[in-house]
């Protein structure tokens, strides 16, 4: 493979990345950026049907209706509700995955390694038994029979997850939801041919996919997660692609799905397995971290002392990262998984095999990964990948770029850990936001894409604006590997924070830019904001709070900001979701919502502009709490 391609339109904030993709012998998703410039503007708008064998019909000022009839507003709330469907269904076969996860360990009286995360999930939803197992099976349990009830059951752990405040006025707007896949069967059935013309009825159909999302999907995810993995611990760390070793078996794994892979997790640092690896010359295994999977696992890189290598970087860094010709084997368990990584593992000879059938990639091997077929699903995987190794290594030239990233990025954040710095109490950060010297918190959420002026480039130049008023940000998502890669998540970067907050984080000796990890940790932001609206006596769109995902790429994505308009947040985006193309959508998320719930969306692409309209209302918010 000796062709360049050029790479002159799609840029990065990352420079060291940039520079080494645009030097690479293979085509990559920042290369295909200039193939697909143009854009069609009904697709942009919304305004596109393709539902019936009549179109697909396009709405235009000579055509105002589709050969149905449906006008602009419903087919634009259609398409919209499917794609939040979309994402919430994927988040929901997350958590469901999680909680069965949890349930067969219990059942064989398995590792767990978050007992204190047990025992605040058994709390919140008043679940006891006599041991641990007992526990951890009742609560698996409760969780699923919430999925699983028909849409006009409503959920019954709701109420337990909600803030009462939120939960009051979702049941008063008619909002609580009923099981959460049954919610995204009826929003897939909704939003089909010839039935629901109702573009509000619609759009406040996504406000219940929200919530189910964002109390099941993520805040969920996590708890469940804690405890089979253990709850993750603050720490510095590696990351970008200085943290790849070529002396050992290299693994990157792409997805959400951390307790799917916790036994094989386990089995690659026993002895035996060890051994084998020496056998053929290296010194042992390692995961490499990258997309959302990746945050997870560098949060909770205690209890994977010796395996984990680092995190490299977000979706659009893998490419990149099977070039450096390091990695042996990906493992695909979930979405954020480039199909423009096929034929780089071909060409480089990278074992590609499946846990999830629902990931499943053209050219790889299938392993749907079980739990009473764990060890043998294991050791068949291990084999594999030791052989694609004997085959790979000594043919396959190194590419590495171990200038990349950084050695002293802040990790490990979470609800509870981030509270135990404080000394078990909200009240320092309460006390720092009431005296002015941090305005207030921006959570800056969410994908990666390479059109909002290139890779990371929003979000990084957004953070560093956010910071230099003083403004607290918190991440979470693949966002956050851009960032941290950048630099900012280091301590160093309080040179770029206002006086005030650059004089807090100096004298904490953090960076002004906290990493809670993957895009599931949208929900640990969820559970802080609570926690501070609790303790001063406020529902949450009175917080001094802002959301922005800049750079939202998926469909996850938009059923993550129904659930932050849910919750009452403003939120900004760098590009409008599908829906400009109906005046009522636009009216209804950008206006409306306000008095519904107190939250709101706002677009713009310029980090300066954004910035300041995410300070004016921190601000504004201050004033209403009487604040300095």
């Amino acid at each position: 493979m000796t062709q360049r391609f050029s790479c002159t339109t799609c840029l990065s904030a990352d420079k060291p990345l940039e520079r080494f993709v645009a030097d690479l012998p293979m085509e990559t998703s920042f290369h295909r950026v200039e193939t697909q410039e143009v854009k069609c503007e009904f697709g942009l708008q919304g305004c596109c049907c393709r539902l019936c064998a009549n179109g697909p019909c396009r709405i235009t000022p000579d055509s105002p209706k589709g050969i149905c009839g449906a006008d602009a507003d419903t087919l634009v709330a259609r398409n919209f509700l499917r794609a939040v469907a979309a994402g919430s269904g994927c988040y929901i076969h997350v958590v469901e995955n999680a909680a069965r996860a949890l349930k067969d360990i219990a059942k064989e009286k398995g590792a767990l390694k978050g007992l204190k995360a047990l025992d605040r999930l058994c709390a919140k939803l008043e679940v006891s038994g006599s041991d641990i197992y007992e526990k951890a099976e009742k609560a698996a349990d409760a969780v699923l029979a919430d999925l699983y009830r028909p849409v006009f059951e409503k959920m019954e752990l709701t109420k337990k997850l909600a803030y009462a405040p939120r939960y009051e006025k979702w049941e008063a707007l008619g909002l609580l939801p009923g099981g959460a896949k049954s919610e995204v069967f009826a929003g897939t059935v909704k939003s089909s041919t010839n039935l629901n013309s109702d573009p509000v009825d619609m759009l406040l159909h996504c406000l219940r996919l929200g919530i189910s999302t964002g109390l099941y999907g993520l805040m969920m995810t996590n708890m469940l997660n804690d405890i089979i993995q253990g709850e993750p611990e603050i720490r510095f760390a590696s990351v970008g692609m200085r943290v790849i070793d070529p002396d050992y078996i290299n693994i990157m794994i792409t997805g959400h799905q951390h307790a799917l892979f916790a036994h094989l997790q386990n089995r690659l640092t026993d002895d035996d397995i060890v051994k084998q690896a020496q056998a053929v010359g290296a010194k042992g295994f390692k995961l490499v971290g990258c997309t959302c999977v990746g945050q997870d696992l560098q949060l909770r890189a205690a209890h994977a002392v010796g395996l984990f290598d680092g995190h490299a970087g977000n979706n659009f860094t893998s490419e990149a990262i099977l070039a450096t010709g390091a990695i042996d084997a990906v493992l695909t368990e979930f979405n954020c998984t480039l199909p423009g990584i096929e034929p780089i593992c071909d060409a480089l000879k990278i074992k590609q095999i499946c846990l999830d059938t629902i990931a499943k990639k053209a050219n790889a091997q299938t392993m749907q990964y079980g739990f009473e077929s764990r060890e043998s699903d294991a050791n068949s995987i291990i084999s594999d990948i030791i052989e694609a190794y004997k085959v790979r290594r000594n043919d396959v030239p190194l590419n590495l770029l171990p200038e990349h990233g950084n050695d002293n990025t802040l990790t490990g954040l979470s609800e509870v850990t981030l509270k135990s710095f404080l000394g078990e109490t909200w009240q320092p950060l309460i006390e720092l936001i009431a005296t002015g010297k941090i305005k207030g918190l921006a959570a800056v959420v969410g994908c990666s894409n390479l059109v909002s002026g290139g890779h990371d480039v929003l979000t990084v130049e957004l953070t560093k604006e956010l910071i230099a008023k003083d403004i607290l940000v918190l991440t979470a998502g693949c966002s956050s590997g851009g960032i941290e890669n950048c630099g900012l998540m280091t301590p160093e970067a309080a040179e770029l924070a206002g006086p005030s907050l650059k004089a807090v984080c100096q004298s904490l000796g953090i960076p002004p830019v906290l990493n809670f990890g993957p895009c599931l940790a949208i929900g640990r932001l969820e559970l802080i904001a609570v926690e501070i609206a609790e303790a001063l006596g406020v529902d949450l769109p009175q917080l001094p709070l802002v959301l922005s995902a800049p750079q939202w790429l998926e469909e996850q994505a938009l059923a993550d900001g129904a659930f932050a308009l849910a919750l009452g947040l403003p939120l900004h985006l760098g590009l409008p979701p599908f829906v400009t193309g109906s005046p009522i959508a636009v009216q209804v998320l950008c206006e409306d919502m306000k008095q519904l719930t107190g939250g709101h969306v706002m677009i713009n692409g310029d980090a300066a502009e954004s910035a300041v309209l995410m300070e004016e209302i921190i601000m504004q918010k201050r004033k209403d709490l009487n604040l300095a």
